[in-house]
Order: structure tokens, then C-alpha cells, then sequence
């Protein structure tokens, strides 16, 4: 759709460690099988909460529901200390709360520019003489981009011919161009390099700097460690961890991501796997492997 209103940068925001969205006991159950129970999480502006676990653990239920696009069926879900049942992604994004997904929504044969404004075009003139206010849109594009650290020499090239880092980092800037507080960003690390990677964590801990809390879904414990200012891991559906940054240590992390418990369990068996493997046959040495 386009309109003719001015876009906004990000608003000043309350100050850093207020909660702008909060779970209290939340989950969400289809039918008798229930994805997601008793979980707790709180998203301040100027932190990045960091959602962990592996596929299954519940932590695309848990997007869906900030997101709008699923309704939690137990618990409180609160928006600046308000009870809320958000109908549709439009109402959270009414609500200040964006989500950026692997996918990214673009067009990639589309310039930079135009991507930055899908769906939100500027246009100039009215009735059959408006049209798009091209101008506009790419300085403001380029200024957007430019406030978050991001300089791209040609803003009319293809959004399809940057890297996977580079088209996350338009994302977010365009999330925080229009109006995002909680930014919610789904895995966007999961099909990049370690250099790439790095590129997008830059932006995620701009983003945090803006005063936007953020929300990283993530399934690599190293990453959520650099950036991360609270750390939630979910298994099962139900929270395994809880924790601030300065009450775990990444090796904690990476132990309750990788599940410290089972692993304990399995290297126990295994080595008794391997105990029967290398005792050999009872009444000495396998007669096929003696000298």
C-alpha cells in the first residue's frame, strides 16, 4: 500500500531495562498436544534477549505468539505492562513489535531502495497525477542505512545481489526505520558464514543501542554469547534455562543447549558399548586375531 505520510525513525523509547513485552506462564496448545508451557520472558528496550534450542524445543511457537500470529492459550502475554491477545502480525506491528524471518520478505530482482519501502511506499501528487516519490525514498533509505552503519554504494542494484549478512542488515534497518521497539529476529545467522555472521551481530547490537529490545532466535550458543544480555533456552516446550548474562558462562550455555543431561547419559552408555566391544570374548583372545 502507499501513503503519504513521513516515515519515523525509531522513537526514543523508554529507558534501557524497561520491559516492553513480557510471558508470564505463557503456552499454546493445538488440540492435546501442547507446544508450549510455562514460559517466562521478559524483552527490555535496550537488551537482547537470546531464545535457544534445538528444532522442536519450541521456540517457533514462541515468535508466533509475540508475533500475532498465533494467540497463547495459557499464561499472560503483556505490551507495556498491558494484557493483550494480539489478533494478527499487523496489531504487533501497531504495537511497535517486528519480526524479521529467515526468508526476509524481499523481492530480490527489486533495488535496495524499493525493498526498503514494501508494502510502505512514498508517494507525491494526488489523483491521477501521484506517483511514487522515488527521490525520497532512496535518501531516506540511504540515511536509514547509513544511522545503523550500513553503506551500500548503489542502492538501485539488485537486493538479490547482496550477501545473506548484507540483506539481514537492510531488514533490520528497515524494522527500525519504521517504528520497531521489540525487533524479533528468527535464526538470522543460521545459513551464513562466520563472516557474514559477524556482520549481522554488528547490527543486532546496533539495534540494541537504538534502545530496541531485541529478541534473537538462535540456535548457536556462540552467537548468543556476543550479543547476548539475557539468555533463555527452551526444551520441550518448557524452559530449561534462565538466566543474565553474568550467571552463565558460555560453556553453561552451550552444555544446556546441547543438553549437558543426556549427553552425561549417553557418554555413560557408550562407554559401556565400548567396554563390551574391547573386552573380548570370554575365554581369551578371539581365536580369528591371534597371532
Amino acid at each position: 500500500m502507499a501513503t503519504n505520510d513521513t516515515p519515523h525513525g525509531a522513537p526514543a523509547g523508554p529507558a534501557p531495562g524497561t520491559p516492553l513485552v513480557e510471558l508470564r506462564g505463557a503456552g499454546k496448545a493445538y488440540g492435546n498436544v501442547r507446544a508450549l508451557h510455562g514460559v517466562d520472558l521478559a524483552v527490555r528496550s535496550g537488551r537482547v534477549t537470546c531464545v535457544l534450542g534445538d528444532n522442536g524445543a519450541g521456540k517457533s511457537t514462541l515468535i508466533k505468539i509475540i508475533a500475532g500470529l498465533h494467540q497463547h492459550t495459557e499464561g499472560v502475554f503483556l505490551v507495556d505492562g498491558e494484557p493483550v491477545r494480539l489478533r494478527s502480525p499487523r496489531d504487533a506491528l501497531d504495537r511497535g513489535i517486528a519480526t524479521v524471518y529467515q526468508d526476509l520478505a524481499t523481492v530480490p530482482l527489486m533495488p535496495v531502495w524499493r525493498n526498503f519501502f514494501l508494502g510502505s511506499e512514498l508517494t507525491r501528487g494526488r489523483g491521477p497525477l501521484r506517483r511514487l516519490d522515488i527521490t525520497r525514498m532512496k535518501r531516506t533509505a540511504d540515511q536509514e542505512l547509513r544511522a545503523m552503519g550500513i553503506v551500500l554504494d548503489d542502492l538501485d542494484q539488485p537486493i538479490g545481489t547482496l550477501s545473506g549478512g548484507q540483506r539481514q542488515s537492510v531488514a533490520i534497518a528497515r524494522a527500525v526505520h519504521f517504528g520497531a521497539r521489540v525487533l524479533i529476529l528468527d535464526e538470522p545467522t543460521a545459513a551464513l558464514g562466520v563472516k557474514q555472521s559477524g556482520v549481522v551481530l554488528k547490527y543486532v547490537a546496533a539495534a540494541r543501542d537504538r534502545g530496541l529490545g531485541v529478541v534473537f532466535i538462535t540456535h548457536n550458543p556462540h552467537h548468543a554469547h556476543l550479543v547476548g544480555d539475557h539468555f533463555t533456552v527452551l526444551r520441550l516446550g518448557t524452559m530449561d534455562l534462565d538466566a543474565d548474562r553474568s550467571e552463565v558462562t558460555l560453556e553453561e550455555l552451550t552444555d544446556h543447549m546441547a543438553g549437558g543431561a543426556e549427553l552425561a547419559a549417553l557418554r555413560h552408555e557408550l562407554a559401556h558399548v565400548r567396554g563390551a566391544d574391547t573386552a573380548g570374548p570370554p575365554g581369551g583372545p578371539d581365536p580369528g586375531t591371534a597371532a
